[in-house]
This record gives C-alpha cells, structure tokens and sequence, in this order.
C-alpha cells in the first residue's frame, strides 16, 4: 500500500511538472506575419491557442489567454507583421564583429617577475566566455583599453564587471607583475571576429538585411558573441573545398581591401541583422521582392536555394524540402533539405560553410535559409523558416 501512494505522488508530481513546463515555455509576446496560425501544443488541460493575425480596429495588436481546466494562467500579446516582402539576395559576404567587451577565451598561468609560475584566477570565479565590460570604474571597449587599465594598477587587486549568458557579476583578481611596467591577469581575450557567410535577403521599407539564419559563434567557447557593433563588406572567393562524408566542406573568402556594405546590430541564434546603406555594391534588384511564405504554404518536394559560389552572381539551384517541422519557434532547424542539383554537387559536394543564408524560395515565395548540414551526408541539411528571420529582425 505504501508502495502503491508512492508510484502515485510520483505520478501527480510528473503531471504537475509537465503543466508547469508547457505554461513556461509559452511566451508572453508572439510575432506574427499576417494570416499566420500560431498553434501551441496541447497538453490535458492546456488549451492550443490559434491565432490568426489579422488587422483590428485597435491596431495590430491583441492578447490571448492561456488556460489550464478553464482557469486563465497567461495572457499573451500577439503583434501583427502586414504584407511583407523581402527581396532574396544569396550573395557572399564578409563579416567584422566587434564585441561589447573583450570576450574571454582562456586562462593561463604567468611567469612573474621572479621567474614563479602564477595563477591569477586560481582564486576567482572567472570562466571562459565571459566578457569584461568594467574594470574598476573603466569601461572596457577592446583589448588595448584592458591593458592599459590592468598597467596603472600597479599590481593592485582589480575589480572586473563581468556578463555571463546576460547576468551581470563581479569578480576580483590581483595583477601579476611579470616586468618592469608591465602587468598581466592570465586571460587570453579578444574583441573582434571576422568570417565569411551569405546574406539571406533585403527589406527595403525598413532597409534591413538578414544573413546566415544562425549566429556566429566563437569557436574558442562555443558560445554566440555577444556584440557592440559590427559591420558586413563584399567578398571576393577565392577558393571552394568541396565536401565530403564527415569532412564539411567551406567557402573561402577575402574581406581585405572590400567595401562596406552596412551595418551589423544584432548577432542572434537565427541570424545576423541590421542595415544595408550600400545596396549598389551587391548589384540587387530591389524590383524582384518576393513574398514570405506563411508555413502553411510550405510544401514537401523541389524548390531552390539562391547562392553565390563566385562571390558575385547568385544563381539558382534545385533542392528537395524532404520534412517540414511548422511546430518549430526554438531552434534553425525548421526544414530537412536536400540538395539534388549536379551543378552544385559537383562545385562543392552539396551544402558547404559559407552557404549558410542562402534563401530557400519555392513558388515563388522567399520559404527560408540554409543553415546546417549534415556532415555524414553534406548533401543533406537544415534550413531556417524565413517568417523566424522576419520576427527576429522586428524584434
């Protein structure tokens, strides 16, 4: 009997935490494309909110209740995107990221004045992929401000602002003195990352670009680079390795002596966003502006990807869009697609780094972009739903 009333609280307990992680995991504000569906799972007691976004007589802006057996648990405020249109671009681009602090990608000991080997963050809570922003009073913009800040304390313990996955913490550490003048905190950081991608498409009434459909993260800490700035350039290709079962393949680029083509503001997980302010480098046709499909309209079987394996035209390619997830809000792996292009497969083995952005179109719609592959078949990856990339760069 005891038995029997504990497999039961186990099993209201499970209930109750499966309820509270569906409540949870709903968010408070949604974004919608006009005539879109937002469909929330079900589950027992949790209602599936529908909602078509539509224009109101109070604007384009309205709230949904959530309810668990009847009982409101959540309101959720739903916002309207109206007849959007984007114009796919599919071309290579460089990128400059500069981060918002200096980024830290490892800890060492140093070798002090005294020729000892020292561990500056032995006794602090310092980890890598944190990023400092102060030191004392002094905010710190690259690594050169770091050093000079970490020279002037003379060896005096200093007290580093740090962010950690957006929360904000202190930590102390005392300088090592390892010459005459010079001191030093043990942290290999940087402030900046540079690479090549594709650029999705344009918006021209916000003037907007998107780009890769998946952010860029620092290989050091495999974390996303939080960023301060940043900016997008053209590029020039100059070499294509093709890939091959378990080994990516990559596009080459050079973003030395190129022009700036705008500016980077967000660095997300489904993208990179901001604005173009040199549209005539890219050599767009702002009158091709296609429609985002709704994932409803999305359909299993051919469509093409828009890329660009010379760094200048972008041209067609056939693929197969072989499953569709229209449940997917959390992650860039909205579609499984598969390149069946001979051209392409034979220039780069299928989908290669670099590729990632390249706009997804079908019936002439702008569907999404290439964002993953698989590397024990570079023939076969991810692609974003291009409504995903829209959200986040209104956001």
């Amino acid at each position: 009997m005891k038995n029997l009333k504990i497999i039961i609280t186990f099993f209201i307990l499970i209930f109750v935490y499966i309820y509270v992680a569906n409540i949870t995991l709903i968010p408070e504000h949604i974004i919608l494309l006009e005539n879109e569906t937002y469909n929330i799972r079900k589950f027992l007691g949790v209602d599936t909110i529908e909602t078509i976004a539509t224009s109101n007589d109070n604007g384009n802006t309205v709230s949904v209740d959530v309810t668990l057996f009847g009982n409101k648990v959540k309101e959720v405020t739903v916002d309207t995107i109206e007849n959007v249109q984007v114009v796919p671009i599919g071309k290579i681009i460089g990128m400059k990221l500069y981060t918002n602090g200096v980024l830290i990608v490892g800890m060492s000991e140093v070798e002090n004045i005294h020729n000892e080997l020292v561990n500056p963050c032995k006794s602090s809570d310092i980890k890598e992929g944190d990023t400092i922003v102060k030191v004392n009073d002094t905010e710190i913009d690259d690594i050169q401000s770091l050093k000079n800040v970490v020279k002037e304390s003379k060896g005096a313990d200093v007290l580093l602002t740090l962010v950690r996955d957006g929360t904000v913490l202190t930590s102390n550490i005392t300088p090592v003195q390892t010459e005459k003048e010079e001191y030093k905190l043990g942290l290999w950081v940087k402030d900046a990352a540079t690479g090549v991608g594709t650029i999705t498409y344009y918006e021209k009434n916000t003037e907007s670009f998107a780009a890769l459909g998946h952010g860029i993260i620092d290989s050091d800490t495999d974390k996303l680079i939080n960023i301060d700035s940043g900016e997008i350039v053209t590029s020039d290709v100059v070499a294509i390795t093709k890939a091959e079962v378990n080994s990516p393949g990559e596009i080459r680029g050079t973003i030395i002596n190129q022009k700036t083509i705008g500016e980077v503001q967000k660095n997300t997980q489904f993208g990179i966003y901001g604005k173009l302010n040199n549209l005539a480098s890219l050599n767009v046709d702002v009158s091709s502006a296609l429609p985002v499909a709704l994932r409803d309209e999305i359909q299993t079987g051919n469509a093409t990807i828009l890329c660009s394996l010379n760094g200048k035209n972008a041209k067609e390619y056939d693929i197969k869009i072989e499953k569709i997830n229209k449940a997917n809000h959390y992650d860039n792996k909205s579609m499984l697609i598969r390149v069946t292009d001979d051209e392409l497969i034979q220039h780069t083995g299928g989908i290669i780094r670099g590729l990632s952005g390249s706009p997804v179109l079908q019936n002439g719609k702008f569907v999404g972009a290439v964002t993953n592959v698989l590397v024990s078949n570079p023939e076969v990856g991810y692609a974003i739903f291009g409504d995903m990339m829209v959200k986040e760069m209104r956001k």
